[in-house]
């Protein structure tokens, strides 16, 4: 069996004739490496020639949806954009101390390092009623893209925090940049590391769930529910509630 018979075996979520939604695991991209980290190329080198549609990062786990023909490829891309598709994702954080809900509506910008940052100095952003955001004054002249997204605390001790965070656009890094922006760093993340942080054997941020109309003609909700070593960081915490609470239930 190829490697990529076994990682397909173990990995979909679902599949038809267009498309198929894999929960991926931590350390392995999605595309663009070409070596032995790169789910497509693993794919194509197994006889499977796919299309990635929602590019996760390689420290992120869960749901990406691929597609199986370029068609198919043009219509589910065409959706990302038109922002039709329901994207959730679980972050573990720290520090606690987080809102209930609140929305992180603040421009971010590619620094002249090639790092992703956001469009203002840090002490220009500001919390009210709500929400996080930046004066159109305070933003620095360097292009910039308007950047949302919605988080919801699902449990929070007041020394690490887990949320749902629903990206209404879809900038890269962007729910990283901007939780630990605002104070709330993701546990793990190898962009914002500090020297006093104690070593993480992975990034605690996971792709959820993931919402779209299939070219096939059916509307499909896909859930990736983290495996256990994602609640690591909350040992306090009942995994299963905190599922059943990023549904919504």
């Amino acid at each position: 069996m190829s490697r990529w018979s076994e990682l397909r075996a173990g990995t979909v979520l679902f599949e038809d004739e267009s498309c198929l939604v894999v929960d991926k695991p931590p350390g392995l991209s999605v595309m663009g490496e070409r070596h032995d980290t790169d789910l497509v190329t693993i794919a194509a080198d197994g006889g499977e020639e796919l299309r990635w549609v929602n590019r996760i990062d390689k420290v992120t786990s869960g749901a990406v949806l691929l597609a199986k023909s370029k068609e198919a490829h043009g219509a589910l891309t065409r959706q990302f954009q038109q922002r039709t598709v329901a994207k959730s994702y679980l972050a573990v954080c720290r520090p606690g101390g987080f809102p209930t809900a609140a929305m992180i509506d603040v421009p971010l910008m590619t620094a002249g390092s090639g790092r992703i940052r956001v469009a203002a100095d840090r002490e220009h952003i500001r919390f009210e009623e709500g929400r996080w955001f930046v004066r159109a004054e305070d933003e620095h002249a360097r292009k910039n893209f308007p950047s949302r997204t919605e988080c919801t605390s699902l449990f929070d001790d007041g020394d690490t925090v887990v949320l749902r965070a629903d990206p209404v656009t879809g900038r890269k890094h962007q729910i990283r940049v901007h939780l630990a922006w605002v104070g709330h760093a993701i546990v793990g993340d190898p962009l914002f590391l500090r020297k006093t942080d104690p070593p993480q054997p992975r990034t605690y941020l996971h792709s959820f769930r993931v919402g779209f109309s299939s070219p096939a003609g059916a509307g499909v909700t896909v859930e990736a529910v983290p495996p256990a070593e994602f609640w690591a960081p909350v040992p306090t915490a009942d995994a299963a509630e905190l599922v059943d609470l990023a549904r919504g239930r």
